[in-house]
């Protein structure tokens, strides 16, 4: 494989990540936004996909341990389609493609032994039953029709079964690139390969800085939280209440609590919550409830549910304490004297970021704001988050914006201000001044390479048999052994 194909190998990267993680997005929200599809089989082509003829169900393909029937890819667009997804250019056998590389990931994830978290699968299958129901005035035997079942049972089941093949692929693929990393001399060969006419051009980018005012929250307010939450604890311990009952109606993190406050396994090797959960969870027993304590997002009680060697399940209730409105007011007001200083030339906003900012993680740096994709400090405007992009889109050069009120997942009010340091006009990729962005491209690359080799490894090692029309797909993978 050589060098010059780089565009190429990347868009193919993209297309494969792209769909399969379309299909993992089916599976993994299994019914929202529901329609009826016909029980139709298309015919196989290359440059469309037609509907043609209805046929009976067969086996398409076998990869592994899973069958792909005839009628699965055409859930599988079906479902795609539903939830608004783009198939424009895709072909239908490189769906199929798709699907068999989710089989081949799952597949192999069973072989590695991957662990699946059961507790989470459940209350994703629950989640996504009530959200079907929730927009179909709760008529389970349409649901059961639609999915030729005869029992409610035998639906869960297969969502469960779909919902964890999802998972499994998942975690598999994560597997596979989650260890590749990428030298700077790797990033300069790939950079002096590409051909001249090849070298990508960067848009439009901005350095942006903001000072933020956060109203503060009292210790009266702090007290409340932590009585509601022993109490919550009290009376789990004490009367035999449902934590996940608790979770579900008083938990203010909206990622957990649809679920009874249930979060994604958490593992001591592979720390993924802030160090003050993490501290707390890893030191309590099987079925033990923590006394509150803080962290940037709050305050909590954590329930562990289960342990499995480093495996930790655990279930938490979050509450935030209030603010008052003369907090709210105090915050404005402070924010607004600090615009006025900045503008009226008394402070430069660097000095009034470092003197004033309550963000930790930018008032060190003049307020300058680091681009989370990148880590560097320039934002591409085509490529900025759209709230992020309505705040700055007007903002002159060194102008300073007016007083904005804001949020985000540890702040349900926060103001703050802003203004533009820099602005770098559309230019061809430079090595020294776009290195974080070539050495993203580069380790693209290098992932291309790595799923590529495991694909080419994993299939010939794996029973696979294609059926019928599939055999006149031109896959990118030897899905056909040939």
């Amino acid at each position: 494989m050589k060098l010059q194909k780089m565009p190429l190998e990347i868009n193919s990267l993209k297309l494969t990540i792209r769909v399969l993680i379309l299909c993992v997005l089916v599976s993994f929200n299994f019914g929202f936004s529901q329609e009826i599809i016909e029980d139709e089989v298309k015919e196989v082509k290359q440059d469309t996909i037609v509907k043609t003829r209805i046929k009976a169900d067969g086996v398409a393909a076998v990869v592994g341990e899973f069958i792909v029937l005839e009628s699965d890819l055409d859930r599988e667009i079906a479902q795609l389609k539903a939830q608004g997804a783009d198939l424009e250019g895709v072909t239908r056998c490189e769906l199929f493609g798709s699907l068999l590389e989710s089989k081949l990931y799952a597949h192999q994830a069973i072989q590695d032994s991957i662990l699946v978290n059961e507790l989470y699968i459940q209350s994703l299958v629950e989640q996504q039953i009530e959200g079907i129901l929730a927009q179909t005035n709760g008529d389970m035997a349409g649901l059961l029709n639609f999915y030729k079942k005869d029992s409610e049972q035998a639906l869960r089941d297969e969502m469960y079964e779909i919902n964890k093949n999802a998972y499994l692929a998942k975690e598999m693929q994560d597997k596979v690139i989650s260890e590749i990393e990428i030298t700077p001399e790797e990033v300069r060969t790939f950079f002096n390969d590409i051909p001249k006419d090849e070298i990508p051009t960067f848009g439009t980018e901005l350095k942006l800085a903001q000072i933020v005012v956060i109203p503060e929250v009292t210790e009266d307010a702090k007290q409340d939280v932590i009585d509601k939450l022993k109490e919550f604890k009290r009376d789990v311990e004490e009367n035999g209440a449902s934590f996940t009952t608790k979770a579900l109606f008083y938990s203010e993190d909206s990622g957990s609590k649809n679920n009874g406050g249930l979060l994604p396994t958490m593992n001591r090797k592979r720390p993924r919550m802030v160090k003050e959960f993490r501290d707390v969870a890893f030191n309590l027993q099987e079925g033990e409830i923590s006394e509150p304590f803080e962290t940037d997002f709050g305050f909590h009680i954590i329930y562990l549910e289960k342990v499995r060697g480093q495996e930790y399940e655990v279930r938490h209730i979050l509450l935030r304490p209030e603010l008052t409105q003369e907090a709210v007011q105090k915050a404005r007001d402070e924010i607004e004297m600090v615009r006025e200083k900045i503008i009226s030339g008394l402070i430069s906003f660097a000095d009034a970021a470092r003197e004033f900012s309550d963000e930790k993680e930018t008032k060190y740096e003049g307020g300058q704001l680091t681009n989370p994709t990148t880590q560097d400090f320039n934002f591409e405007l085509t490529r900025m988050e759209p709230e992020l992009y309505s705040q700055v889109q007007g903002l002159k050069d060194g102008e300073i914006s007016p007083v904005i009120q804001d949020e985000d997942r540890v702040n349900r009010v926060k103001f703050k201000i802003m203004t533009v340091t820099d602005r770098i006009d559309d230019h061809k990729a430079d090595f020294a001044r776009d290195y974080l962005k070539i050495k993203e491209l580069a380790l693209q690359d290098k992932q291309v390479k790595a799923i590529e080799k495991w694909q080419k490894g994993t299939i010939e090692d794996t029973y696979v048999k294609i059926n019928g029309e599939y055999r006149n797909c031109d896959f990118q993978s030897n899905w056909l052994k040939q």
